[in-house]
């Protein structure tokens, strides 16, 4: 069994004296985990960093095994990964969770153009916040938790829409809340693409995308919380204001 794929590199663990196990999100076999032969070596290792962008060649005896692989540079991340505080967390932040909720070796074409173009955008402090939002909904999305925001669930106008019902995630207009307003979420205006987006209304977006990642899609896994790296991220971001 073999196969040729781009990826982008998850996460890194030693296994055995020289060799390590990485785990790449190809856009043709999803996450898939495979061993470097000499991965600890001073030629390999730099190239074996979170977030690279890899050519990797998959073997193995039977499709079941864990394999072998054979990587190639196409370009690295970690220089605009090391530009900031912000992007460094940024980048920890969308390799931790697609590595926390893609299953493995199933493949998501349209989440792995969107995780490769968000992670393209690192060291641009500037759009970074939206662009990351954006991709947490689109992993809503493909993991089947997608928030649907175009009208009202209790009425189905799309007017007035202010709040986010955090059963249903569906939109709920002002008129249509009454006395259930308190328990429903603030829909920010950049959740359904409305408007400038300032970095205090993003941050508003990422505690509802955050509570259907942490209360709806990690349960639904089995998994314990969400990585602590989505958390640091949200914290540097929140320094930031």
């Amino acid at each position: 069994m073999e196969w040729r794929d781009q990826g982008i590199l998850l996460n890194v663990r030693r296994h055995g004296e020289t060799a390590a196990i990485i785990e790449v999100f190809t856009e043709g076999h999803g996450r898939h985990a495979g061993v470097v032969r000499g991965g600890t070596s001073r030629k390999i290792a730099p190239i074996l960093q979170p977030g690279a962008q890899l050519d990797v060649a998959w073997r193995a005896r039977l499709e079941d095994h864990i394999g072998t692989y054979q990587v190639e540079p196409l370009r690295s991340r970690a220089a605009a990964a090391m530009s900031g505080r912000l992007a460094l967390a940024g980048l920890n932040a969308v390799t931790g969770l697609l590595a926390f909720c893609l299953p493995e070796r199933e493949a998501h074409p349209a989440l792995y153009r969107k995780s490769e173009q968000v992670l393209d955008l690192l060291g641009q402090d500037e759009i970074w916040p939206l662009a990351y939002l954006n991709w947490e909904m689109a992993l809503l999305e493909e993991m089947g938790f997608g928030l649907d925001l175009s009208a009202c669930a209790v009425t189905g106008t799309t007017e007035g829409l202010a709040y986010v019902s955090p059963k249903s995630g569906r939109a709920v207009s002002q008129a249509s809340a009454g006395e259930w307003a308190d328990r429903l979420m603030p829909l920010p205006p950049c959740l359904r693409g409305d408007g400038p987006a300032p970095d205090a209304e993003v941050l508003e977006a990422l505690r509802v995308t955050g509570y259907f990642l942490e209360q709806r899609l990690a349960p639904e896994l089995g998994h314990k919380p969400l990585p602590d790296a989505r958390g640091r991220f949200v914290d540097a971001f929140t320094r930031t204001l």
